[in-house]
Protein backbone atom coordinates (compact mmCIF):
# COMPACT_ATOMS: atom_id res chain seq x y z
CA UNK A 1 0.00 0.00 0.00
CA UNK A 2 2.76 2.10 1.03
CA UNK A 3 4.49 1.88 -2.76
CA UNK A 4 1.53 2.29 -4.52
CA UNK A 5 1.08 5.33 -2.78
CA UNK A 6 4.66 6.99 -2.92
CA UNK A 7 4.31 6.06 -6.85
CA UNK A 8 0.57 7.58 -7.13
CA UNK A 9 1.27 10.63 -5.65
CA UNK A 10 4.47 10.69 -7.63
CA UNK A 11 2.74 10.24 -10.71
CA UNK A 12 0.27 13.26 -9.88
CA UNK A 13 3.09 15.36 -9.53
CA UNK A 14 4.50 14.37 -12.91
CA UNK A 15 1.17 14.88 -14.68
CA UNK A 16 1.10 18.74 -12.45
CA UNK A 17 4.65 19.36 -13.57
CA UNK A 18 3.45 18.49 -17.58
CA UNK A 19 -0.22 20.87 -16.98
CA UNK A 20 1.35 23.60 -15.41
CA UNK A 21 4.51 23.68 -17.80
CA UNK A 22 2.40 22.88 -20.55
CA UNK A 23 -0.38 26.20 -19.44
CA UNK A 24 3.04 28.18 -18.69
CA UNK A 25 4.40 27.83 -22.24
CA UNK A 26 1.18 28.75 -23.89
CA UNK A 27 1.16 31.87 -21.66
CA UNK A 28 4.69 32.65 -21.60
CA UNK A 29 7.13 31.55 -25.11
CA UNK A 30 8.23 34.52 -26.67
CA UNK A 31 9.89 33.78 -30.30
CA UNK A 32 11.97 36.77 -29.86
CA UNK A 33 13.07 35.60 -25.96
CA UNK A 34 12.07 39.05 -24.45
CA UNK A 35 11.88 37.66 -21.62
CA UNK A 36 12.13 40.68 -18.46
CA UNK A 37 10.58 42.18 -15.71
CA UNK A 38 8.75 44.57 -18.16
CA UNK A 39 6.37 41.62 -19.61
CA UNK A 40 7.81 42.64 -22.80
CA UNK A 41 6.88 39.12 -24.02
CA UNK A 42 3.33 39.24 -23.51
CA UNK A 43 3.09 41.84 -26.54
CA UNK A 44 0.81 40.57 -29.23
CA UNK A 45 -0.44 37.49 -27.61
CA UNK A 46 -3.91 36.32 -29.03
CA UNK A 47 -6.76 36.95 -25.29
CA UNK A 48 -7.61 33.19 -27.21
CA UNK A 49 -4.15 31.57 -26.98
CA UNK A 50 -3.83 33.20 -22.68
CA UNK A 51 -6.85 31.80 -21.95
CA UNK A 52 -6.01 27.91 -22.89
CA UNK A 53 -2.92 28.46 -21.35
CA UNK A 54 -4.98 29.89 -17.94
CA UNK A 55 -7.04 27.03 -17.54
CA UNK A 56 -4.17 24.16 -18.35
CA UNK A 57 -1.72 25.69 -15.73
CA UNK A 58 -4.31 26.99 -13.06
CA UNK A 59 -5.97 23.30 -12.85
CA UNK A 60 -2.79 21.77 -13.14
CA UNK A 61 -0.93 23.78 -10.40
CA UNK A 62 -2.48 22.24 -7.34
CA UNK A 63 -1.57 18.89 -8.76
CA UNK A 64 2.12 19.77 -7.15
CA UNK A 65 0.42 19.86 -3.80
CA UNK A 66 -0.05 16.07 -4.05
CA UNK A 67 3.81 15.77 -5.58
CA UNK A 68 5.07 17.16 -2.35
CA UNK A 69 3.31 14.79 -0.12
CA UNK A 70 5.75 12.61 -2.68
CA UNK A 71 8.74 14.17 -1.30
CA UNK A 72 7.85 13.80 2.02
CA UNK A 73 7.40 10.28 1.63
CA UNK A 74 10.80 9.93 0.12
CA UNK A 75 12.64 11.56 2.52
CA UNK A 76 10.43 10.80 5.79
CA UNK A 77 13.16 7.76 6.58
CA UNK A 78 15.67 10.29 7.55
CA UNK A 79 13.96 12.48 9.25
CA UNK A 80 10.14 12.75 9.67
CA UNK A 81 10.31 15.85 11.10
CA UNK A 82 12.58 17.73 8.32
CA UNK A 83 10.49 16.05 5.72
CA UNK A 84 7.63 16.99 7.07
CA UNK A 85 8.73 20.58 7.70
CA UNK A 86 9.92 20.86 3.74
CA UNK A 87 6.54 19.51 2.64
CA UNK A 88 4.59 22.25 4.59
CA UNK A 89 6.96 25.10 3.45
CA UNK A 90 6.90 23.56 -0.16
CA UNK A 91 3.15 23.03 -0.48
CA UNK A 92 2.23 26.70 1.00
CA UNK A 93 4.71 28.01 -1.50
CA UNK A 94 2.95 25.96 -4.81
CA UNK A 95 -0.29 27.21 -3.18
CA UNK A 96 0.83 30.72 -3.47
CA UNK A 97 2.23 29.47 -6.48
CA UNK A 98 -1.27 28.60 -8.29
CA UNK A 99 -2.34 32.23 -7.32
CA UNK A 100 0.39 33.84 -9.13
CA UNK A 101 -0.26 31.55 -12.47
CA UNK A 102 -4.04 32.53 -12.10
CA UNK A 103 -3.05 36.34 -12.62
CA UNK A 104 -1.18 35.77 -15.75
CA UNK A 105 -3.50 36.07 -18.77
CA UNK A 106 -5.10 38.80 -16.84
CA UNK A 107 -1.70 40.92 -16.87
CA UNK A 108 -1.27 39.96 -20.47
CA UNK A 109 -4.57 41.45 -21.49
CA UNK A 110 -3.47 44.48 -19.74
CA UNK A 111 -0.07 44.61 -21.40
CA UNK A 112 -2.00 44.61 -24.98
CA UNK A 113 -4.45 47.22 -24.08
CA UNK A 114 -3.89 50.74 -25.58
CA UNK A 115 -1.14 52.32 -23.48
CA UNK A 116 -2.85 54.94 -21.06
CA UNK A 117 -2.26 56.31 -17.73
CA UNK A 118 -4.87 53.92 -15.78
CA UNK A 119 -3.24 51.10 -17.40
CA UNK A 120 -0.14 51.89 -16.64
CA UNK A 121 -1.03 52.17 -13.26
CA UNK A 122 -2.86 48.69 -12.89
CA UNK A 123 0.32 47.31 -14.40
CA UNK A 124 2.88 48.74 -11.76
CA UNK A 125 -0.05 47.12 -8.66
CA UNK A 126 0.16 43.59 -10.57
CA UNK A 127 3.66 43.98 -10.40
CA UNK A 128 3.61 44.82 -6.79
CA UNK A 129 1.21 42.20 -5.61
CA UNK A 130 1.81 39.33 -7.96
CA UNK A 131 5.56 39.70 -8.77
CA UNK A 132 6.31 39.64 -5.46
CA UNK A 133 4.13 36.55 -4.20
CA UNK A 134 6.92 35.24 -7.14
CA UNK A 135 9.13 35.48 -4.45
CA UNK A 136 7.73 33.31 -2.21
CA UNK A 137 7.44 29.92 -4.09
CA UNK A 138 11.28 30.35 -5.01
CA UNK A 139 12.17 30.63 -1.42
CA UNK A 140 10.20 27.72 -1.01
CA UNK A 141 11.96 25.87 -3.54
CA UNK A 142 15.27 27.04 -2.22
CA UNK A 143 14.31 25.62 1.21
CA UNK A 144 13.10 22.57 -0.27
CA UNK A 145 16.27 21.51 -2.25
CA UNK A 146 18.31 22.83 0.75
CA UNK A 147 16.70 20.36 3.40
CA UNK A 148 16.25 17.68 0.40
CA UNK A 149 20.23 17.37 0.05
CA UNK A 150 20.98 17.14 3.40
CA UNK A 151 18.40 14.02 3.67
CA UNK A 152 19.50 12.34 0.97
CA UNK A 153 23.17 12.45 1.86
CA UNK A 154 22.22 10.87 4.83
CA UNK A 155 21.56 7.64 3.31
CA UNK A 156 18.68 7.04 4.82
CA UNK A 157 15.92 8.21 2.64
CA UNK A 158 14.28 6.32 0.06
CA UNK A 159 16.79 8.36 -2.36
CA UNK A 160 20.31 6.98 -3.22
CA UNK A 161 22.63 9.82 -2.59
CA UNK A 162 23.42 10.59 -6.01
CA UNK A 163 19.69 11.72 -6.03
CA UNK A 164 21.30 14.53 -4.22
CA UNK A 165 22.10 16.34 -7.46
CA UNK A 166 19.04 16.35 -9.23
CA UNK A 167 17.71 18.55 -6.41
CA UNK A 168 14.64 21.55 -8.09
CA UNK A 169 17.21 24.75 -7.50
CA UNK A 170 19.74 23.50 -9.38
CA UNK A 171 17.77 21.68 -12.27
CA UNK A 172 16.30 25.54 -12.52
CA UNK A 173 19.59 26.84 -13.01
CA UNK A 174 20.64 24.28 -15.51
CA UNK A 175 17.93 25.77 -17.98
CA UNK A 176 19.29 29.19 -17.08
CA UNK A 177 22.22 28.04 -17.88
CA UNK A 178 21.18 26.16 -21.29
CA UNK A 179 19.32 29.43 -22.01
CA UNK A 180 22.96 31.45 -21.60
CA UNK A 181 24.36 29.12 -23.75
CA UNK A 182 22.31 28.53 -26.22
CA UNK A 183 19.77 31.04 -26.79
CA UNK A 184 18.00 28.91 -29.52
CA UNK A 185 17.15 26.69 -27.13
CA UNK A 186 17.12 27.92 -23.88
CA UNK A 187 14.18 30.25 -25.34
CA UNK A 188 11.94 26.86 -25.00
CA UNK A 189 13.33 26.14 -21.12
CA UNK A 190 13.47 29.63 -19.57
CA UNK A 191 9.74 30.07 -19.32
CA UNK A 192 8.59 26.75 -17.39
CA UNK A 193 12.12 26.54 -15.99
CA UNK A 194 10.49 25.61 -12.63
CA UNK A 195 8.28 22.86 -14.18
CA UNK A 196 11.07 21.74 -16.13
CA UNK A 197 13.06 20.86 -13.16
CA UNK A 198 9.79 18.89 -11.44
CA UNK A 199 9.36 17.00 -14.17
CA UNK A 200 12.45 15.22 -14.32
CA UNK A 201 12.64 15.48 -10.54
CA UNK A 202 9.66 13.59 -10.17
CA UNK A 203 10.59 11.02 -13.40
CA UNK A 204 13.60 10.48 -11.51
CA UNK A 205 11.81 9.63 -8.05
CA UNK A 206 9.10 7.83 -9.61
CA UNK A 207 11.64 5.09 -11.06
CA UNK A 208 13.57 4.83 -7.84
CA UNK A 209 10.72 4.43 -6.00
CA UNK A 210 9.78 1.42 -8.15
CA UNK A 211 12.98 0.22 -8.23
CA UNK A 212 13.44 0.06 -4.71
CA UNK A 213 10.12 -1.56 -4.06
CA UNK A 214 9.62 1.23 -1.25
Amino acid sequence: MTKSIIILTGVTGLVGAILTGAGEFILHFDALARFGPEFEFFTGISTERTTLGHFVGVLGAPLYLVGCWHIYLMLRPASQAWALSAFLITAYGFAIGAVWIGSRASISALINSTGSPDIELLIGLYDFRYETLLQIIRVAVLVLSIVYIWLVLTGRSHYPKWMALLNPILLIVASFTVYAIAPNLGKYLMPIALNVAFFIFFTASIVIAKKKGV
